[in-house]
């Protein structure tokens, strides 16, 4: 039937009836976007614990002293960290904000990890007083303002730095890190990486554990892992002959990839594990390297499939001979990657599932841009106006990247198990956006 191969890019508890609809988690979606309104955001729980469970076991089987840590910028959310600090996942954080959104959800930060290029002295003061685990230094003026934080409150850190290795991982230049080029991280060959670490050493504060790279996402290909560890790792040795740095922990970052389309062809996390485990054991015999602790940090990975967004068609504008335009109750306002990042998703119309495809349809959104565009040049079964639309995968970088682009309303987000659900985020109301407006 048509509507079985995007199944399997729906969350796992996903199936369609009989009547062509479509269910996750034993919950007909249509039913829940009639009583929720659109545009709403469905989380499935099963499959956000199966995945990360699926990475702990990945890694864990193949690595002895191992961490698996949740990239928050992926969506950071009270609910959905509550069940990956239940699933024994540590967090990555990017901002004061996501460490308060990590401390909202009463969880330890002993395995967070604080990054960012530019983090300010508020930010630092809060990391270091919450109790954050590692702050992962990106730059030279940083490292200079932790160790006078650390004086005046006469207190240490432990501390990863974030090296550049040079690597180019081919995915979008808008998500590429790990390149010399990038304002992220601290380049190993122009021998700055080098310099820092060594002013590190000397500070009674600070005290380095290890060094961490994150290449880009989403990161299809294997090799580029291979490549940026044995740079990593061959600095390390350095380090280690000329300087005594041990690096004690070591994390590739995250970036792995998640399946967007039917005919994505998108590693298992065991492969990711395997490559990167083996290549860690292989470069520590031959360099004489004691096995450092691992971090990973998948993000896009756990969360994407576990999402989909459903909207409400309207306007469907057809010019003869060129497109047919579906306008959709939501956009770039909730989903903003098709615009930035020219992000590929697909669709499904969830009540007729079943029903064939006829025609090439372009889902457009709501938004005053002509490049509020969702879906471009895609088969639907022929729409028509005030039917239920779905596009899975949308459980990374959309309600995370969300703005109040034309006054719009943020969407609310539910989270489902076992034929229940419960909202887990509210959607806003127009005095949401008016309240901050400084009326005189």
């Amino acid at each position: 039937m048509p509507g079985s191969d995007i199944i399997d890019i729906f969350p796992m508890g996903a199936n369609v009836t009989p009547t062509g609809h479509l269910t996750i988690s034993n919950i007909d979606i249509a039913e829940l976007a009639e009583e929720r309104g659109t545009p709403l955001y469905v989380f499935d729980e099963p499959t956000i614990r199966t995945i990360a469970q699926r990475f702990n076991r990945a890694f864990s089987d193949r690595y002895e002293d191992v961490q698996v840590v949740y990239a928050c910028k992926a969506w950071s959310n009270v609910a959905i960290l509550q069940i990956l600090e239940e699933e024994g996942l540590g967090f990555d954080v990017v901002s004061g904000e996501e460490i308060s959104t990590v401390e909202a959800a009463n969880i330890n930060l002993n395995k967070t990890f604080f990054h960012g290029n530019n983090k300010s002295r508020s930010e630092l003061v809060q990391a270091i007083t919450s109790g954050v685990g590692r702050i992962v230094v990106d730059n030279n003026y940083e490292l200079d303002l932790l160790e006078e934080i650390l004086n005046e409150t006469n207190k240490t850190q432990e501390v990863l730095f974030r090296v550049s290795p040079g690597v180019d991982p081919h995915t979008h230049t808008k998500t590429t890190t790990g390149v010399l080029d990038s304002k992220f991280g601290i380049p190993i060959e122009t021998g700055e990486a080098e310099k820092i670490i060594e002013k590190a050493m000397r500070s009674n504060n600070i005290i380095p554990k290890g060094i961490h790279f994150h290449l880009g996402s989403p990161i299809f290909e294997l090799e580029p892992y291979q490549k940026a560890i044995k740079v990593a790792f061959d600095f390390a040795s350095k380090m280690k002959q000329n300087n005594g740095f041990i690096m004690e922990e070591f994390s590739p970052g995250g970036g792995f990839a998640s399946k967007y389309l039917i005919t994505d062809e998108v590693p298992d996390p065991e492969v990711y594990a395997e490559t990167i485990c083996e290549e860690i054991k292989k470069l520590c015999k031959s360099l004489d390297l004691e096995l450092p602790k691992l971090t990973i940090e998948p993000g896009r990975s756990i969360i994407s499939r576990a999402g989909i967004a459903v909207y409400r068609t309207g306007v469907i504008k057809e010019i003869p001979g060129i497109r047919t335009y579906v306008s959709v109750d939501g956009g770039m306002g909730d989903n903003i990657r098709p615009a930035i990042y020219d992000a590929k998703y697909e669709a499904a119309l969830i009540t007729r599932m079943n029903d064939e495809e006829t025609k090439i349809v372009t889902i457009s959104g709501k938004y005053c841009e002509s490049g509020d565009i969702l879906v471009k040049d895609y088969n639907l079964p022929e729409p028509h106006p005030e039917e239920l639309l779905a596009i899975p995968a949308s459980g990374a970088y959309a309600l995370a990247m969300a703005s109040n682009y034309n006054a719009s309303r943020k969407p609310e987000a539910v989270l489902l198990n076992d034929g229940g659900f419960r909202i887990i985020r509210r959607r806003e109301t127009v005095e949401d956006i008016l309240k901050f407006d400084v009326v005189q």
